[in-house]
């Protein structure tokens, strides 16, 4: 079974984003507006 990490390029883009709390090379923690509208 392969694990997809995320390269810091990838990190840096998602942790701009304003539903995206943290990232790191495995996981990402949203919001929880972003929990709400989805």
């Amino acid at each position: 079974m392969s694990k997809k990490r995320f390269t810091e390029e990838e990190r840096e883009k998602m942790s701009k984003n304003r539903y995206v709390l943290r990232v790191s090379d495995k996981a990402i923690t949203y919001a929880d507006k972003f929990k709400r509208y989805s």
